[in-house]
């Protein structure tokens, strides 16, 4: 016997208390597209904003994973609720995805203050997944006090986490095989603080320095104005250096008060806005067969991607 469909703007209050059965439906309706949530997600954005919302990247091998559950405990041994949102790549074929984030924190989920969820990117670019923004929408009301992004982890395409959340960290390794990772991966800039994990290790210092002499050099630029990007080391085989992350996360978000914030928030929004048209946009270009018609012309070569997108976006305009 089937259970009856509760619609999403009825769950709204469930999830408000903090329950956790009406978050995670919101959470994979979102995850799937269901128009019918959309009006649900409307209100949720209006009630959301209370949560503090951290990014985390950086190159694959740096421990962004391990770095996290370790990350996740510390907070929790302060009474804060946390969350993790967190991306994994998913097959360009199948669409399917290893969600191995999960597995790895799987010791975290008996813990009724943290909630870890999964999604793939299902194509998104920018180690971002499409619908990871209302996500983190339906765990800020059900009252989560941190909600932790962890991208991809693909190198030069992570900048959008630094428009989807109030602090981003860039997580940087020794021995990876270049002085600077972060310089390679193109994301040096956008971190609001920089972690050199696995300091344990004898050739971590080097990194900080390297790190400390650029940012000394005006190679990056924090988003946040008057603030610094400090370079902090954690192991997380020791479990050292996360009560220095967690107090720079503290010092960043006092950084926020004021314009300086206003200016991140208007910048998260913005880029909110524009996912979402896209998205729309999309989806209806796709119910309209604009893409059909004008791909097998395409390929013959009877007409250019760029006439052909000019004519579709003509269409769509007088639509």
């Amino acid at each position: 016997m089937s259970r009856p469909y509760i619609p999403s703007i009825d769950m709204i209050g469930p999830a408000s208390a903090g329950e956790t059965w009406a978050i995670a439906r919101l959470i994979s309706r979102a995850e799937a597209g269901v128009p019918e949530v959309r009006s649900a997600m409307g209100e949720i954005y209006r009630r959301a904003g209370r949560a503090h919302v951290i990014g985390i990247t950086g190159v694959p091998g740096s421990g962004k994973s391990t770095m996290v559950g370790k990350l996740v405990r510390k907070l929790r041994d302060q009474g804060q609720r946390v969350a993790v949102v967190a991306i994994d790549p998913s097959s360009p074929y199948s669409g399917g995805s290893i969600l191995g984030d999960r597995i790895r924190m799987s010791d975290l989920v008996m813990d009724p203050h943290v909630f870890i969820r999964s999604m793939a990117t299902r194509g998104a670019v920018g180690g971002m997944a499409h619908a990871a923004l209302d996500v983190v929408d339906v765990l800020d009301i059900g009252g989560f006090d941190k909600i932790i992004i962890e991208t991809v982890g693909v190198g030069q395409d992570e900048v959008e986490i630094a428009k989807s959340s109030h602090t981003t960290v860039v997580v940087s390794a020794p021995g990876l095989g270049d002085e600077i990772q972060a310089i390679k991966a193109g994301i040096l800039e956008i971190a609001d603080i920089h972690v050199v994990s696995k300091c344990d290790r004898s050739d971590a210092n080097r990194t900080m320095t390297d790190l400390k002499m650029m940012l000394k050099d005006g190679v990056g630029q924090a988003l946040t104005r008057g603030w610094v990007p400090p370079v902090l080391g954690t192991s997380s085989l020791n479990e050292e250096g996360f009560d220095d992350l967690v107090a720079a996360f503290d010092k960043h978000l006092t950084a926020l008060d004021g314009p300086a914030g206003e200016a991140r928030r208007a910048q998260i929004s913005a880029f909110r806005l524009k996912k979402a048209t896209e998205t729309l946009m999309l989806e209806r270009l796709r119910r309209d067969g604009a893409f059909d018609t004008y791909t097998p012309r395409v390929a013959a070569r009877e007409t250019d991607p760029y006439a052909a997108a000019t004519a579709i976006a003509d269409a769509f305009s007088r639509i």
